[in-house]
């Protein structure tokens, strides 16, 4: 051998580089594999059979949902368990008492979400309600508040009832598609409709307007399926964030930011020409802009387009998703159809053809079925809270030591496997609307039933999304039969591919017109 070799400086470094390498990545496994067992916690990984799922779930051998089951169900007895996220101490909660004491109770100590991307690198993501911290979140989420109180519900029914006719009328106007319909990409475009009115105040019809840019750049922005290079980009925007910003990378294409910030500008620019005041979302941040004071932080137009955005963001495909998966349940049950049908008839009848916001809330049946399509399909399957200062947990199980909590650490709350726990939920995979009636919905563990998170940080939107999915439902059975097809699958089998639940080859229903 040539030892002469290793005199060669870039030979030195490369061994150098190897070596520092291979000790970190050392490292980091037995910090992943130590850390939890020295404190007596439960833990992951704990097997050989942890790590062969794990492994699965980075090739899509599995789901993410049966993963996360796979770590819920490990240690059944445990009231949380121990694990590692990208090298960060995480601990994902089982017991009720202790979700309720974390999200409500010790608000203080777990205050805020974790970041996926900085504000700096990503302000159109960064900057939004969700992503911001401490005081700023606070600020915020007093500012948007008032947007989503049940009077500006009320306020924005008649916006959003009309863009449901408009969409339910396409149909009938259209019977030639109605045979099979992949419903994702239809009620995307409702949703689409939807926000575009009542935060952005534009008119849209995009089932007439199949290609207009505020849908084609919502469905850019809410692309996640872009394989393993998007998970790659993701991790290094957040482990390298100075980094990302240097060379410019950014989660989202850049004329879809673009775009967005430009409808946003133009949006204020013309308001404060021509004194419109619409009580919407973009006027409360305006408001909220004009403020003066030492304590207030000075909103600039990438905090107001964030804000939008999240909007946007996160009601073009969620709420897309559970009327969806709404759609599908009532198709494959056509007696809960039929019963959900009648109650919907009754109150057009008592409206003379019309449904009121005062007579949508008051159906009692539609209330239930909605609330098990998010039951069984949570709109997300983990929910995380950030811990801002020590925090110690009581004993995992009989025996072990209690466990603190340090700064930075994440909790995690399983949404979707508590949902699916048969012991709070017997027969869990069973679409039983009746778990929600009036006599039974009291026997619910509290804390076990998570659709929308709990306590302050919970979903500031789920009454808008709940009152456009179930307008929605109400004008659709109006109208129309929900049947099955050829290509409809029950029981849902979910991708591989995403971490959100999406059934593999869409949701197909077909639409039968009703004689009215």
């Amino acid at each position: 051998m040539d030892w002469s070799l290793f005199s060669s400086p870039f030979v030195l470094l490369l061994i150098t580089l190897v070596v520092i390498g291979v000790l970190k990545f050392v490292t980091v496994l037995h910090r992943g594999y130590f850390y939890w067992k020295k404190k007596g916690v439960p833990y992951l990984p704990n097997s050989l059979s942890s790590m062969t799922v794990g492994w699965k779930l980075l090739l899509r051998r599995i789901n993410f949902t049966d993963y996360c089951q796979y770590i819920y169900n490990c240690w059944p007895n445990a009231k949380y368990v121990g694990l590692m996220d990208f090298n960060t101490p995480s601990v994902l909660l089982r017991d009720p008492e202790l979700i309720r004491d974390i999200m409500v109770k010790d608000f203080e100590y777990f205050p805020d979400h974790r970041s996926f991307v900085d504000e700096n690198v990503e302000p159109l993501f960064g900057k939004n309600i969700f992503s911001l911290r401490g005081d700023r979140w606070r600020e915020m989420r007093t500012t948007l508040s008032p947007s989503f109180t049940a009077s500006k519900m009320k306020f924005m029914f008649d916006l959003i009832s009309k863009c449901s006719h408009d969409f339910v009328d396409y149909f009938v106007d259209h019977p030639e598609i109605c045979n099979a319909i992949e419903t994702k990409g239809a009620f995307r475009r409702y949703t689409n409709d939807v926000i575009a009115t009542a935060a952005f105040g534009i008119s849209v019809n995009s089932m007439k307007d199949q290609n207009n840019e505020f849908y084609t750049r919502g469905v850019e922005a809410t692309k996640f399926s872009g394989g393993f290079l998007t998970l790659v980009k993701l991790i290094f925007m957040r482990m390298c964030p100075s980094l990302s910003k240097s060379i410019g990378l950014t989660f989202f294409p850049p004329a879809t930011s673009k775009f967005f910030k430009q409808i946003v500008r133009e949006t204020i620019r013309a308001r404060e020409e021509q004194d419109i005041i619409r009580p919407d979302m973009i006027h409360l941040l305006m408001q909220a802009r004009d403020k003066e004071g030492d304590s207030v932080h000075k909103m600039t137009l990438d905090d107001i387009v964030s804000q939008a955005f999240i909007f946007f963001f996160a009601g073009f495909d969620t709420s897309a998703t559970l009327m969806c998966f709404a759609a599908h349940e009532l198709a494959v049950n056509k007696d809960i159809q039929d019963r959900l049908r009648k109650e919907v008839q009754q109150h057009l009848d008592e409206g003379s053809g019309e449904i009121s916001y005062e007579a949508l809330s008051k159906m009692s049946y539609m209330d239930m079925v909605i609330s098990e399509v998010l039951r069984k399909y949570p709109p997300v399957i983990l929910i995380d809270r950030l811990c801002n200062k020590r925090y110690e947990l009581p004993a995992s199980e009989p025996g072990c030591k209690s466990a603190i909590i340090e700064p930075n650490n994440l909790i995690m709350f399983p949404v979707y496997a508590l949902h699916h726990n048969p012991e709070y939920f017997p027969n869990p995979n069973k679409f039983d609307p009746e778990r929600f009636s009036d006599e039974n919905k009291d026997n619910i563990v509290p804390y076990t039933y998570l659709p929308f998170g709990h306590g302050p940080r919970k979903c500031i939107g789920n009454r808008f999304a709940l009152m456009e999915t179930k307008i929605l439902i109400a004008h659709l059975l109006q109208k129309f039969t929900l049947k099955t097809t050829e290509k409809t699958v029950e029981p849902i089998v979910f991708s591989k591919k995403e971490f959100t639940l999406q059934p593999d080859g869409g949701f197909w229903i077909g639409l039968e017109k009703r004689e009215t």
